[in-house]
């Protein structure tokens, strides 16, 4: 039972967290929800109802329906390849030799800089002239200029590219966490039985780390589903809405075309969007983990 003496201690930091908490997201989300079934354009007074008009305009968006798409390939793609390259890269770590916590920070530090600058840094590598870092190293071997930004599926490509060595290390990082915690029993009993190391990592290894699988695939999906920064800084969304993302279109919409009601109608769909696909990778991994014990 709860101490009153304790309650009565802390009861301020208590409701002033809670007030802050409501502030800054409860408010803005209640508000987005009310404003959806508005006209509203972020300025004027006056405040129209317009029931499920803004709804029903962005499911009959092309600009809404891509970036929709877009947001779900690259969230998709992020998280396998995220996964397939964190996972071996946790193994490395976890070995011991002389300058693993230098390899470690090194791989590390790519997920320490802002998003905005990796972005412009990366700009600069994959620009589409012959002065990108790039093309400049491909000039040099013969080869004409690559329009990493701008043709075809390159544009998607390079985001996603430079989103997974943001985020390699960092979980990698997770992942490593999790098998400092895996007990030396297990792998001694199986060397004993004459088993090799891929029998080990694939029946021993690999299903203990489904803990830190569940929390790294989670972390990764809502990262890829609400980014805005990366492919901003890169394409500027562009060539058409080939690389506009949900964030980056909620915005340009309620901001730049002052469309504040049409804005939150997608941020209320694109909130639930997210947490349906939330439940469903934590279902699956809670399952997978139930599973394993």
């Amino acid at each position: 039972m709860l101490n009153p003496r304790f309650f009565k201690k802390y009861i301020y930091f208590i409701i002033g967290a809670f007030m802050i908490y409501t502030a800054i997201l409860i408010i803005p989300i209640a508000l987005s929800f009310a404003y959806s079934f508005t006209n509203w354009d972020g300025y004027s007074k006056t405040i129209d109802f317009v029931g499920l008009k803004n709804f029903i305009k962005i499911f009959h968006s092309d600009a809404m329906l891509s970036a929709l798409g877009n947001t779900f390939v690259f969230s998709l793609f992020n998280a396998i390849i995220i996964t397939v390259l964190a996972i071996p890269l946790s193994l490395v770590f976890n070995a011991g030799f002389k300058i693993r916590n230098f390899v470690r920070s090194s791989f590390f530090f790519a997920s320490v800089p802002s998003v905005l600058i990796i972005g412009y840094i990366f700009q600069l590598f994959f620009g589409p002239t012959s002065n990108g870092v790039i093309n400049s190293f491909l000039g040099s071997l013969g080869i004409d200029p690559v329009k990493w930004l701008s043709k075809g599926f390159l544009p998607m490509f390079t985001i996603i590219l430079t989103n997974v060595w943001r985020l390699t290390g960092w979980h990698a990082c997770i992942y490593l966490a999790r098998l400092q915690g895996i007990s030396e029993e297990y792998y001694e009993a199986s060397r004993i039985d004459g088993a090799s190391k891929w029998n080990i990592f694939w029946y021993i290894t690999f299903p203990l780390l489904a803990p830190a699988m569940t929390i790294s695939m989670m972390l990764i999906i809502i990262d890829g589903l609400k980014i805005y920064a990366l492919p901003y800084s890169l394409t500027g969304g562009g060539p058409g809405y080939r690389t506009t993302f949900m964030t980056q279109l909620i915005i340009e919409t309620g901001i730049g075309e002052k469309m504040v009601g049409k804005s939150s109608a997608m941020a209320v769909v694109f909130f639930a969007v997210i947490m349906i696909v939330a439940l469903i990778q934590l279902h699956f991994s809670r399952k997978r983990e139930e599973s394993i014990c």
